[in-house]
């Protein structure tokens, strides 16, 4: 298991990823949903339909979570794929933000 400081710097990485991914994305998408971070937690928002994500490190547990689509989704650390993933679906983070997305605009 990983310690509270490694733990930080691995989803402080992982979270600038995603960041920078999704400003991309908010350009590919013409603007379809807008992301901002506040204190390490991203927030995704959405106009049409209503909706919004929040991603946030959780230190105490050593995770990742994901509050979308009525669901939380907790991503743990797997050291062989160097990323956080969704151990029932084995989904990365950036992956697995990019299907919730999908999903919550073909709602």
């Amino acid at each position: 298991m990983l310690d509270e400081l490694e733990f930080r710097r691995l989803s402080e990485i992982a979270l600038n990823s995603l960041l920078q991914h999704l400003i991309a994305r908010e350009e590919e998408l013409d603007s379809a949903f807008e992301v901002d971070e506040q204190g390490g937690v991203l927030n995704i928002t959405f106009e049409e339909p209503a909706g919004k994500f929040v991603i946030t490190p959780n230190a105490p547990m050593r995770q990742i979570w994901i509050s979308a689509l009525s669901t939380s989704f907790k991503l743990d650390w797997d050291a062989a794929a160097a990323a956080f993933t969704l151990p029932r679906t084995g989904e990365h983070l950036t992956a697995l933000v990019d299907r919730l997305i999908g999903e919550h605009l073909k709602s």
